[in-house]
């Protein structure tokens, strides 16, 4: 009897032996190459932005507005400012924070403030419903308003906000318009990753039914691990890229429209949101489109183990929380390696990497997003860039044979500074705070923008200074 109850004890520890073997928290062994497949780029310093309080400017975005001939560029704190194309004319074109808009912007933390901005892609065109219109998403105090997007839960910390603006003169230097419409509100449960990206599809012409429409990234609502299952929940705005006519009116609250060829707008069922786009995201931070292909991709934030470059489509399901990129989520400490991939339902990275690579900070977390198609800088010429925001390391991989997920085709990118020395965005930054006469910074906050031309800008949040790359 002993004999039998020893093997039977033997047999249940191997068991968990072999469940504890298929779970990790470093799902990729092999790290990113260091220096196969560099490329080594210039950059100039092409503008600057004035710091609030001696605090440097928090850049989110920069976009080109070509009907204006003008580039903006946002600070989570409020402002929104324009930057002429030769980098030497930096405007403030309006300060959301300004009492008088009643935005109320919530910037305390790394995380919150106005997250994004877009301009209508008809915002210098005369005569066009979309004339002098542009939209802001931002975190905001004020909770008294009745949210249209609820969690699940009973917490509510702050709301984001979705805001229309309309310019008067678009072509003004500074803002001329009057009160902002709010188009929705989210009311979030928790303080992080709460918004993402907003913007038009860039490779849609007029007459295309994508042409108008609003994409607009939301996040899981916070905390870690999705606790409330929001992200997989078809009846709630969480861990979801939405699409809505700005300028439509047929939704709940009348004041945006429903695209009737969103996958979920037309299925019958009431208890599902006919604005989801896509679904089953942590983080939606940053989303581009491929101006070959037309391809949307996006780069999501993982927990503690995975991020991940993702392609989405209309009623795709990138898989969080079941899936942290393409491995079983487990928890904040592990995924599962077996059954990597899946779920034939599911829509799996292009490209992942694991937070603890050798070339990254303990918290790593994915951005981007920029599919680059032009020629003046050869190297770059038909690669998918994207990074890691906190260490400022920036990655490249193809575009026209795209990867099947994994950290093994991720390429780096390096900057050559004055010296001729090639470095990482957090190095620069760290030498320019030296300059500036500030403690260097531990983190560098990688964003990139898109200027006219195929223009390659890179932003930080930590020494107001915007680079261009250079052939």
């Amino acid at each position: 009897m002993l004999k039998r109850v020893t093997g039977v004890v033997a047999a249940i520890v191997a068991a968990g032996c072999a469940v504890a073997a298929q779970e990790t928290d470093d799902p990729f062994p092999e790290p990113i190459a260091v220096a196969e497949g560099l490329i080594n780029v210039d950059f100039v310093e092409f503008a600057t932005l004035p710091a609030i309080n001696g605090v440097a400017a928090r850049v989110m975005i920069l976009v080109d507005e070509p009907g204006t001939g003008r580039m903006f560029v946002n600070d989570m704190r409020g402002p929104i400012y324009s930057v002429s194309y030769d980098g030497e004319t930096v405007i403030e074109y309006v300060d959301t924070s300004e009492t008088r808009w009643n935005v109320n912007v919530h910037a305390d933390g790394r995380e919150r403030g106005m997250q994004s901005f877009a301009f209508h892609p008809q915002f210098g065109e005369v005569g066009t419903p979309g004339y002098g219109k542009f939209y802001t998403w931002t975190d905001s105090t004020n909770t008294s308003p009745t949210p249209d997007f609820p969690s699940l839960g009973d917490n509510r910390v702050h709301d984001t906000v979705l805001y229309e603006w309309t310019a008067t003169s678009p072509g003004a230097a500074t803002y001329d318009g009057g009160q902002p419409r709010e188009i929705f509100r989210i009311a979030q449960p928790f303080g992080n990753h709460n918004g993402g990206q907003i913007g038009f599809n860039t490779t849609a012409e007029p007459g295309n039914d994508d042409f108008d429409l609003l994409y607009v990234g939301v996040g899981d609502g916070g905390s870690g691990g999705d606790p409330m299952n929001m992200a997989q929940d078809l009846s709630v705005g969480f861990g979801k890229i939405l699409r809505i006519d700005p300028l439509g009116t047929d939704s709940a609250n009348g004041q945006y429209g429903i695209p009737a060829d969103n996958v979920f707008a037309s299925d019958g069922d009431d208890d599902t949101l006919g604005e989801i786009y896509a679904y089953g995201m942590r983080n939606p931070q940053r989303f581009a489109w491929d101006s070959e292909t037309g391809q949307m991709y996006m780069s999501d934030i993982g927990q503690n183990i995975v991020e991940e470059i993702s392609p989405v489509s209309n009623g795709a399901n990138l898989g969080w929380n079941t899936w942290e990129g393409s491995f079983r989520f487990v928890s904040r400490a592990a995924v599962r390696l077996d059954g990597q991939r899946g779920d034939p339902d599911m829509t799996f990275p292009i490209a992942e990497w694991g937070q603890p690579d050798q070339l990254l900070q303990p918290q790593s977390a994915a951005t981007g997003l920029i599919v680059y198609r032009g020629d003046e800088i050869p190297a770059l010429s038909n690669r998918i860039l994207f990074g890691d925001m906190p260490q400022g390391e920036i990655f490249h991989v193809s575009a026209d044979e795209v990867p099947d997920g994994g950290q093994a085709p991720i390429r780096r990118i390096l900057l050559r500074d004055q010296d001729g020395e090639p470095r990482t965005l957090l190095q620069l930054v760290q030498a320019k705070n030296r300059e500036q006469g500030m403690d260097p910074s531990p983190r560098a906050d990688l964003r990139f923008g898109s200027g006219p031309d195929n223009q390659i800008l890179i932003l930080n949040k930590h020494d107001g200074v915007i680079r261009l790359l250079v052939p």
